[in-house]
């Protein structure tokens, strides 16, 4: 059984940082791409960023660039969401999902999701 487990959300002040991990079990995700998509209340899920597990290379949202970092593990087993100067726009629940082959920006190509973590930036 496929399990994505997403951790490390909280409350921070506009300015910090968090660090979102995504722990995935249950199969091989070597040729997987995986991906951070967030939804803020009242809003369309948006991508955040991704990560091929094979090669490492990387796509982000413009919104986030030079402020996130995506990477993953060498065990293939935990993906990590860096977030450094957040804002209070960013408050959302952040999820992390994974699909077979190449990148992509629209959730609907994604088949595995773990159940996401609430990140709140207060000003």
């Amino acid at each position: 059984q496929v399990q994505l487990v997403e951790s490390g959300g909280g409350l921070v002040q506009a300015g910090g940082s968090l660090r979102l991990s995504c722990a995935v079990s249950g199969r091989t995700f070597s040729n997987y791409v995986m991906g951070w998509f967030r939804q803020a209340p009242g809003k369309e899920r948006e991508f955040v960023a991704a990560i091929r597990w094979s090669d490492t290379s990387t796509s982000y949202a413009d919104f986030v660039k030079g402020r996130f970092t995506i990477s993953r593990d060498n065990a293939y087993t935990t993906v990590h969401l860096q977030m450094n100067s957040l804002k209070p726009e960013d408050t959302a629940v952040y999820a992390c999902a994974a699909k077979w082959g190449s990148f992509s920006d629209s959730s609907l190509r994604y088949d595995y999701w773990g159940q996401g973590t609430q990140v709140t930036v207060s000003s």
